[in-house]
């Protein structure tokens, strides 16, 4: 159930306990309350009690290797209901017995925990009310080759990411949009914000690489490869060139300063495609941090593999490895589509009357292609080539991910001295008709790490050194997932305000229960340091906060539910834009540490465009008696302002939001409408019909404040998305806002 309304002036004073209690009695209209509760940091207690499932604990092996494998029929359909019996697996030619062998669903609330029991590193646990399986969601990262992609092929990846994004990201999935050359920024980074995702690919530009080879007849690197292989035809054909301009020439000294000159050309190609794969191995093994299995997409136009003089072949065994260990599964995707030669209009051909080029050029495409085919291969992905349309073998890619078996085995009892690539093999029993997708192998210790060029990621190649105090506490704001080792939540509330503009405020919250008290003057309190800050959209760091807090211990009551949180508020004014904060705190007494991220759009405000404030949610618990002579217009008792957006189940979610610069009509006066949707997994679980909002009393037209209550009993456990849809009537506009909400 749902009901909400227009809010008379005091009508939501008591929503916003954050604000200390002398600001609540002064304040008189619904803006003023939220400017003085974003203005003025707080550091209060709140009551906020803790629910904890009781769970089963697993016990498994300790130290086990472990792969996944997906089996499909021949329709390509994942088989289900197989058992451990039916496979067999080799490592390195020899039979080894599977020790842990479970289906997983890739996304699932249990995925991580299962994937631990079979390391062997934790037990599992599993919850009695476990939520529906893709209430986590999935991570799936973009790394676009562009280094090696030309104008077409960027428009082609742009199109596909813009189509996972409005069509194929679930509700709870993560993304990141990551470049070879590292254009992208600070936006190269995981996040379900559909805005940075966009923003991230409205900076990808082609960057295709240009060998500087000025001689005529022109080379192309494959040219310049079937040289160095001794590719008799290919030689003579530019060694003859160079005689007809050169006749003093003896062939002997031709042909040598052919094989010079085809070697630059290796080299220069080489040096790019080395930095091309060094970013993709720096992804790979940064995607540790994230949970379950991810899925990566590489779009390239394809580059070549030098047997001779590169390392091509070793650094793709490299982020094999890297992929098996991290749990990374690679789908190559060439943004070329279907394609029949690599010669176009704009392409410098050499003049070949002898044919003698094209009988060597014509496995050019394939060659190109051979690369992307064993990163795919052999990390239990597949190639998506020669089509144009792209975005089916994405959809068959997640589908085809969406679950999978895990298999895990007993390393050999000796430890490895040396780094051995041990080789995978997963077969099945009697069912011939069935194929498996595996991992190919891995090394048993794994090459160090190669520093990542400055253009990929500055701070990768920072040699690292133990921190302590500050500088500890930034380094952890500043990697690239959040540290939960410490639990904090961090949510961004942005207003506009007459005075002086968009205000927004961090809201931080960190259970006390996971707080070290101490006796200090005679008094327990805890010390924490809190740090962090808001950065725009090329990684600019505005306004900081770093500070050391002494909290007093909150009073021991029995009667009253126990442990309450933390809450500070940071406020600072800002133009309109794309920002991300970054904060943590660090408990002084042990040492451990908690960060959060969270993005937030502030948009312009213009005249007659409709726009939303950010939706300022809280917990309203009914009491055992309802008292039925409260007025529509006095403050509802039990209302707090949530910050890690968790709700009771038995509670009522209560949302306030300010409609801005709805355009004014005949009358002068705005018609506004307003919907109100909550969702699972993107489907509708609730819809209120379009509402009329009304005007009486509000002070400003241009800042119009509605706020409606939502009865949570009917609601299973998860995570939902509570969305605000406003409609200008007058001007046909619309405007919205999103938040996620998560019911215990």
């Amino acid at each position: 159930m749902i009901r909400g309304e227009r809010l008379p002036p005091n009508n939501f004073a008591s929503l916003l306990t954050i604000m200390p209690a002398p600001v609540r009695a002064v304040t008189s209209t619904v803006t003023r309350l939220l400017v003085c509760a974003l203005l003025i940091p707080a550091a209060v207690f709140s009551q906020n009690p803790q629910q904890r499932d009781q769970t089963e604990v697993v016990r498994v092996y300790t130290e086990l290797i472990q792969t996944d494998v997906m089996v499909f029929d021949k329709n390509g359909h994942f088989k289900d209901n197989l058992r451990r019996e039916d496979f067999e697996l080799r490592i390195d030619g020899k039979v080894r017995p599977i020790e842990f062998f479970e289906r997983v669903a890739a996304g699932s609330s249990n995925e991580e925990a299962q994937l631990a029991a079979a390391r062997g590193s934790q037990p599992a646990t599993r919850g009695k009310d476990t939520p529906i399986p893709l209430d986590r969601g999935r991570t799936i990262f973009f790394y676009i080759d562009d280094l090696h992609l030309d104008l077409s092929g960027a428009k082609a990846a742009r199109k596909l990411i813009n189509r996972f994004i409005d069509a194929e990201m679930g509700q709870n999935d993560e993304a990141a949009v990551t470049s070879a050359s590292g254009q992208l920024g600070f936006l190269q980074q995981l996040t379900d914000n559909k805005t940075v995702l966009r923003r991230a690919l409205e900076r990808l530009n082609p960057r295709p690489y240009s060998v500087l080879d000025q001689q005529h007849p022109p080379m192309s690197e494959f040219q310049a490869l079937r040289i160095e292989s001794y590719d008799r035809d290919v030689t003579d054909y530019y060694v003859d060139a160079l005689l007809r301009e050169n006749p003093l020439l003896s062939r002997q000294s031709a042909e040598a300063m052919v094989q010079g000159r085809a070697n630059q050309v290796i080299q220069q190609a080489a040096n790019i495609t080395r930095n091309s794969l060094i970013g993709l191995d720096y992804l790979v093994r940064t995607a540790t941090a994230a949970p379950g299995q991810k899925l990566l997409f590489f779009l390239s136009n394809g580059f070549f593999i030098n047997d001779r003089h590169a390392d091509t072949r070793d650094r793709l065994q490299k982020i094999t490895s890297a992929a098996a260990r991290n749990g990374v599964v690679i789908y190559s995707l060439d943004t070329r589509g279907l394609i029949g030669s690599l010669v176009d209009a704009s392409t410098d051909v050499p003049f070949d009357p002898s044919a003698r080029l094209h009988r060597s050029d014509s496995g050019e495409i394939t060659a190109t292609q051979d690369a992307m085919h064993a990163l795919a291969y052999d990390t239990g992905g597949r190639t998506i080539f020669n089509a144009n349309d792209l975005g089916p073998g994405l959809k068959k890619a997640l589908s085809e991910t969406a679950i999978y078996y895990l298999l895990a085995w007993k390393p050999d009892p000796e430890k490895p001295t040396t780094s051995k690539f041990r080789r995978i093999e997963v077969k099945l029993v009697n069912k011939p008709e069935l194929i498996t997708r595996v991992r190919r192998g891995f090394f048993d210790l794994e090459p160090p790490p190669e520093p990542v060029s400055g253009a990929q990621n500055k701070k990768a190649n920072e040699k690292k050194t133990e921190a302590k105090g500050d500088t500890q506490l930034w380094n952890a704001i500043g990697a690239s997932t959040p540290n939960n080792e410490l639990p904090f939540s961090l949510s961004l509330i942005y207003i506009d305000t007459a005075q002086k503009g968009p205000l927004l405020s961090a809201a931080m919250q960190i259970p006390s229960e996971f707080m070290t008290f101490k006796l200090i003057d005679g008094k327990s309190k805890s010390v924490i340091d809190i740090a962090g800050g808001v950065y725009n959209d090329k990684g600019q760091l505005g306004a900081k906060l770093d500070q050391r807090l002494t909290l007093a211990a909150p009073p021991v009551n029995p009667s009253l539910p126990p442990p309450k949180d933390f809450r500070y508020t940071f406020p600072i004014h800002l133009a309109p834009g794309l920002y991300q904060a970054r904060f943590g705190v660090r408990d002084v007494a042990t040492g451990r540490l908690g960060t959060a991220h969270a993005w937030i759009e502030i948009p312009p405000l213009t005249a007659n465009e409709v726009q939303l404030s950010s939706l300022h949610i809280g917990e309203r618990t009914p009491g055992p008696v309802t008292n039925a002579s409260v007025s529509a217009d006095s403050p509802i008792e039990g209302v707090s302002l949530s910050v890690d957006h968790h709700f009771r189940s038995s509670s009522f979610l209560r949302f306030l939001v300010f409609v801005y610069n709805a355009a004014r009509g005949a009358d002068s006066k705005p018609d506004v409408a307003l919907q109100v949707s909550l969702l699972r997994d993107n489907q509708p679980v609730m819809t209120t019909p379009l509402k009329k909002i009304g005007i009486e009393g509000a002070p400003d037209l241009n800042r119009i404040p509605y706020a409606a209550e939502i009865s949570l009993a009917d609601l299973r456990a998860g995570r939902y998305l509570l969305k605000v849809n406003v409609v200008d009537r007058v001007s046909k506009r619309s405007a919205s806002q999103e938040t996620v909400v998560e019911i215990d």
